[in-house]
C-alpha cells in the first residue's frame, strides 16, 4: 500500500475521532472559563482534557505530514490543519468536518456547492464566535478599565466583530484580547467573502439561465 492510499485511510478513520475530541476541547473549555466556581480539581481536569485534545491533534498532524511524504510542502498545503495545531482558537473547526464525513459514510448526496459554502460558513461563524467570546471573555472580564465584563458582553462584542459592523460599545483592552480581535476581523472578512461571492455566483447563474430562455414561439 502505497503512502498515499495509508494517508487517506488513516483519514477516513480520524475524521470523526477528532470532531469529537473538538467538541470535547470546545466543551472543557467553556467550563473553565465560564465555571468560576469550579474547584481546583475540576479545573484541573478540565486543563488535562485541553492537553490531551491537543496532543491528539498534533499526533495525527504528524501521522499526516509522515505519510504524505511531501517534508515542508505539507505544511504550506494543509495550512489550516497547521494553524489547527498552533492556534487553539481554531480547533474548533474541525467539527466542520464530521458533516460530509456522516454524510459520505450513510451514502447520502452532498449538497450542491453554495449550499456547502453557507453551511460550512455557518458553522464556522458560530464555532469561532463561541470560541472566540469565550477566549476574549477570559482575557478581558477582570482587566482594569475593560468594558467587557461579562459572557454577554463577549458574545455581543464577537458578533459585531464577525459581522465587520464594530460597534465600538465595548471593546477588548488587553494585548491578548486585541490579538484575538484582529484574528476574529480576519476570519470575518474571509468568511462573509465566501458566502457573499457564493450567493453572487448562484445569482448569475440563475439569471443566466433565465436569459437564455426563449418564449414560447419563438
Amino acid at each position: 500500500m502505497d503512502d498515499d492510499s495509508r494517508k487517506d485511510r488513516w483519514e477516513r478513520l480520524t475524521e470523526i475521532p477528532l470532531g469529537l475530541t473538538s467538541v470535547l476541547y470546545l466543551a472543557a473549555y467553556a467550563v473553565r472559563v465560564l465555571a468560576h466556581g469550579l474547584p481546583t480539581g475540576g479545573q484541573d481536569i478540565c486543563l488535562a482534557v485541553l492537553f490531551a485534545a491537543w496532543a491528539v491533534f498534533a499526533i495525527d498532524y504528524a501521522v499526516r505530514w509522515r505519510l504524505s511524504g511531501q517534508g515542508l510542502r505539507f505544511v504550506r498545503t494543509h495550512w489550516l490543519d497547521t494553524l489547527v495545531v498552533v492556534l487553539p482558537l481554531l480547533r474548533p473547526l474541525r467539527v466542520v468536518k464530521v458533516y460530509e464525513a456522516v454524510q459520505r459514510r450513510r451514502g447520502e448526496p452532498r449538497l450542491a456547492l453554495y449550499s456547502r459554502v453557507i453551511v460550512y460558513a455557518g458553522l464556522s461563524v458560530a464555532l469561532l464566535g463561541f470560541a472566540g467570546a469565550l477566549a476574549v471573555y477570559q482575557q478581558e472580564h477582570a482587566a482594569p478599565g475593560a468594558t467587557i465584563r461579562t459572557f454577554g458582553d463577549a458574545v455581543w462584542w464577537t458578533c459585531a466583530t464577525l459581522a465587520t459592523v464594530g460597534y465600538g460599545d465595548v471593546a477588548p483592552v488587553t494585548p491578548a484580547g486585541r490579538t484575538i480581535a484582529v484574528g476574529l476581523m480576519a476570519c470575518g472578512l474571509a468568511l462573509l467573502g465566501a458566502v457573499t461571492g457564493s450567493f453572487s455566483s448562484w445569482l448569475l447563474q440563475v439569471f443566466s439561465r433565465e436569459g437564455d430562455e426563449k418564449p414560447p414561439g419563438s
